[in-house]
């Protein structure tokens, strides 16, 4: 297999198909049973599928077209979590659907298989290596952290952290034995807590935002203990990306250290605003690890010159050695599935960008 990550990449999640919207939509009104939503979700896959393969990608997602939340149908499939509606701040949309919030309840376990029938459906329908994307473990807690974990249950957290790091290990298993050579944690959490006004949320949950960056990578690598050496393992982290708004802002100073010492292959970092702040803090990346850079937004539609691009790929090589850096849009596409505020032309167009620079800057995507 070549080794993800890849020069020309991706983070996951693909606009849905106006098709499989309609069906979803029509499932949860009891207009059509589960058989066909997910006949309309293989169909759509399988088009993706091909449109990822002609673009010249070597990752190749299901766009997670499976899901409505990026984060919540893996979640939920944990023993212990409960989803309950958002009663804190908002996403700075008035009036729009909320995401829940994953709630622990019970004591955190994985007693089946999450979404392993979904990456050996993908893993079947491509040629090039097929990329699965979960929640990281630090999303059981983030949102909500030290109030949304029943204290009945666990009140000491690290009972909790150390049940979440096996339940991921379980989960993890279950999808490498399906064939996943190529697993992305999606974890936002690292960029959050770079926010001043994130930091004071957690310490209002109860929690001390200086120390979490460490206590979550802690746990990543507890989760990745067992991980086989042929497992690729990326994580990704951004700012927010709801229906195309942005929720943190602030440089990775804080958490670059705490990040970089994850047992993993690869970060995806958003790069595409000065919201992000400097390439300085790559400084920190260990050699024999990668930095994918997250220069293309999936916010607009606007199409990035390719000579931007470059340009912006030479600032990061300053820091990190052009061999250790890749690209890819900043975020997915449709981390829900309301989508974001660009068309699907604008989507394929930007991964076309992708493909384009990579091949320009490193002569060849993987």
């Amino acid at each position: 297999m070549l080794q993800a990550p890849f020069r020309a990449d991706q983070v996951g999640s693909l606009l849905r198909p106006a098709a499989l919207a309609e069906t979803r939509a029509r499932f949860k009104r009891g207009e059509v049973d589960a058989a066909a939503l997910r006949a309309a979700e293989d169909a759509a896959i399988t088009e993706a599928v091909r449109r990822q393969e002609a673009i010249g990608l070597q990752g190749i997602t299901d766009g997670e077209f499976r899901r409505d939340w990026w984060h919540l149908d893996f979640l939920a499939q944990l023993d212990g979590v409960t989803l309950q509606d958002n009663a804190g701040p908002k996403f700075k949309i008035a009036g729009q659907e909320q995401p829940p919030i994953a709630t622990v309840t019970g004591r955190i376990a994985c007693g089946r298989p999450i979404m392993a029938d979904d990456f050996a459906f993908l893993a079947k329908t491509t040629t090039r290596t097929p990329k699965m994307t979960i929640p990281s473990p630090s999303m059981l807690h983030l949102r909500g952290g030290r109030a949304s974990i029943a204290r009945e249950v666990y009140p000491d957290l690290d009972a909790f952290w150390a049940d979440t790091a096996a339940a991921y290990r379980q989960a993890i298993a279950h999808l490498y034995a399906a064939g996943c050579r190529y697993l992305q944690l999606d974890d936002i959490t690292f960029a959050y807590l770079c926010d001043p006004a994130i930091q004071a949320k957690c310490r209002a949950n109860g929690d001390d935002p200086a120390a979490l960056p460490a206590t979550y990578a802690r746990v990543i690598n507890e989760a990745l203990a067992t991980k086989p050496a042929d497992l690729r393992v990326t994580i990704h982290t951004c700012r927010g990306n709801f229906k195309s708004a942005w929720v943190a802002e602030g440089g990775y100073d804080p958490v670059v250290e705490a990040m970089f010492s994850t047992n993993v292959d690869g970060y995806f970092m958003e790069f595409d605003s000065a919201r992000a702040g400097t390439f300085e803090p790559l400084r920190a990346l260990p050699r024999g690890k990668r930095v994918v850079l997250g220069l293309v937004t999936t916010k607009l539609g606007d199409l990035e010159s390719a000579d931007d691009l470059k340009r912006r790929i030479a600032e990061a090589a300053r820091y990190v050695p052009l061999e250790d850096l890749c690209l890819s849009p900043q975020c997915g596409f449709s981390s829900t599935h309301h989508g974001n505020a660009l068309s699907m032309d604008d989507q394929w167009r930007k991964l076309e960008r992708v493909v384009e620079v990579a091949r320009s800057v490193w002569g060849q995507v993987a």
